[in-house]
C-alpha cells in the first residue's frame, strides 16, 4: 500500500510516497476450487403455464431426474449438488465431465414419455467454490460463463443433438 505525505519548508512544497505494510492481522483463506461439470435444465415456456401447471410439470421433471442412474449414483457418492432455478435446475456433478451429458441423454429418454414437458439442456465444465446459501444448503459459486465457453445459452450444439440425442 502506498502513503502519500506533502510537507511544506519555506517556499518548497515536497511531495514524498512510501510503501506501508496493511494492518489487518486477519486474512481470510481462499476458499478451494473444484472441477464440477454442470448440467443445466429450463423447462421451455415456463412462464405461459399457470401456477398449478408450473407445480406439476417441476414435480414431473424432478421424479424425471431423480429416478436417472446418473443422478442416483451421484447423489449416493456424495458428489452432487442440486439447485432450483424456479423455471428448471442446476446439477453440478464432480466425478467425470461425462456425468452431466449421461444424464441429459438419460433425462432425454424418458421424455419420450412425457411429450407435455419440453426442456433446454445444456452442459458446462469448469472452477467452482462450494458455498452455503442463505438457508444453509450447499451451493457453488462460479464466474460467470460467457461467450461460447458456455453450451447453456445456447443449449447443446446441433451436432451433438443429430448424433446422440433423439429429442430434447
Amino acid at each position: 500500500m502506498w502513503s502519500f505525505a506533502v510537507t511544506a519548508d519555506k517556499d518548497i512544497v515536497r511531495l514524498s510516497r512510501r510503501v506501508t505494510q496493511s494492518t489487518s492481522a486477519e486474512t481470510k483463506p481462499d476458499l478451494p476450487l473444484e472441477i464440477a461439470h454442470l448440467l443445466l435444465i429450463d423447462v421451455v415456456g415456463y412462464s405461459k403455464l399457470l401456477v398449478n401447471e408450473q407445480i406439476e410439470l417441476l414435480q414431473e421433471l424432478n421424479q424425471i431426474v431423480r429416478g436417472t442412474e446418473c443422478f442416483r449414483a451421484a447423489e449416493a457418492s456424495g458428489k452432487l449438488i442440486r439447485v432450483s432455478t424456479g423455471d428448471g435446475m442446476g446439477l453440478a456433478f464432480f466425478h467425470s465431465p461425462e456425468e452431466p451429458v449421461r444424464c441429459a441423454l438419460e433425462i432425454s429418454k424418458a421424455l419420450r414419455d412425457h411429450p407435455s414437458i419440453r426442456l433446454r439442456m445444456g452442459v458446462h465444465s469448469g472452477p467452482v467454490n462450494r458455498v452455503r446459501d442463505v438457508n444453509d444448503k450447499t451451493n457453488i459459486a462460479a464466474q460467470r460463463l460467457q461467450g461460447r465457453d458456455c453450451l447453456w445459452h445456447r443449449g447443446l450444439t446441433a451436432q451433438f443433438r443429430s448424433r446422440h440425442v433423439t429429442t430434447l
